[in-house]
């Protein structure tokens, strides 16, 4: 098992109170499993990336744990993160176009970085082109600074840095959007091979395109409102949801060949609740089209058929 969350709980610490941006959630990847984690904006995708590699100063780790490879990862502790970040886990950043620093030329940053953490470049530097022989990039752009590349460059290119010391998790955070469609397929192939190759064990995909990760993950996590709606495997998850969120979701999404005028697509109706006072319960219930009076207790996350968990009292 390469990766094991269990009963994660991460809150910010803001003016208004603490925002419960992670209340309990618990699952695991396993070695060279790719995982899409998809959800609307603001439901926790992004805080549960970051919390893996502790990031955010903002972030208060009020319970669980996270085991990697067998080692419990210091998550509630910044500076002692340090020796696994971009080592044993890496990010690749939401808006990871503007991750690099402006002022530095590419082959700076990757210099500056591998000496952080205490390697010679030197002893990469083969590596180095290697890699970026892999992602379609010339040896010239370690020459160039980051405003001198195209954004899909960019994303190769922090795919590249942030994979460098072979990490044993890669979460990247919304690396296709901002991209046209032939430039986020490159991108996505190339999640793929770097995963297949062994550069990295396993990998976590933050998304809001459920059709992305339908192509390239083994297995869909959806969440809702700081907690896991929904994991199974992806055709399982596709084919047949047993979440009432995750068919909305799934509804939602338009098909090849049906027209509008035979099938329209309908949003879901309502908004997430505030995760700064969150509801009791389901915290769907008040979106649900099944609701009934037992929502108002939190439904367990358990699972429903070989490998497919669910949380909702409707779910069998």
């Amino acid at each position: 098992m390469s990766l094991r969350v269990d009963n994660l709980k991460v809150w910010y610490r803001t003016l208004r109170g603490e925002v419960r941006a992670l209340d309990g959630v618990s699952f695991s990847v396993a070695d060279g499993e790719l995982v899409g984690l998809a959800g609307e904006s603001g439901c926790g995708k992004s805080t549960l990336g970051k919390s893996l590699i502790r990031l955010d100063g903002r972030m208060r780790h009020v319970d669980g744990q996270v085991e990697l490879d067998g080692k419990e990862l210091p998550i509630w502790d910044s500076e002692r993160m340090q020796g696994f970040r971009f080592k044993e886990v890496s990010l690749i950043p939401q808006y990871a176009m503007s991750a690099m620093n402006p002022t530095r030329k590419v082959g700076r940053l990757v210099t500056e970085l591998l000496e952080s953490r205490g390697e010679r470049p030197a002893a990469v530097h083969d590596e180095l082109l290697r890699r970026l022989e892999l992602v379609g990039l010339e040896a010239e752009v370690l020459d160039r600074y980051p405003i001198e590349l195209s954004g899909g460059m960019k994303q190769r290119m922090v795919m590249v840095i942030s994979t460098l010391l072979n990490p044993s998790l890669l979460v990247a955070d919304e690396v296709t959007s901002a991209l046209d469609v032939s430039t986020q397929k490159a991108v996505a192939e190339t999640l793929v091979e770097l995963r297949d190759r062994n550069v990295v064990k396993s990998t976590i995909l933050i998304t809001h395109d459920l059709s992305l990760v339908y192509q390239i993950a083994d297995a869909i996590i959806v969440m809702y409102a700081g907690r896991l709606a929904e994991r199974a495997p992806t055709d399982a998850l596709v084919e047949t949801p047993r979440h009432p969120y995750t068919r909305m979701l799934l509804a939602a999404l338009p098909e090849v060949g049906v027209r509008f005028a035979d099938r329209r697509l309908e949003g879901i109706g309502g908004s997430p609740p505030s995760l700064l006072d969150p509801p009791t319960g389901c915290r769907f219930r008040d979106r649900c089209p099944l609701a009934v009076a037992r929502c108002a207790e939190q439904p367990p996350f358990v699972e429903v058929a070989p490998d497919h968990f669910v949380a909702c009292w409707k779910a069998s």
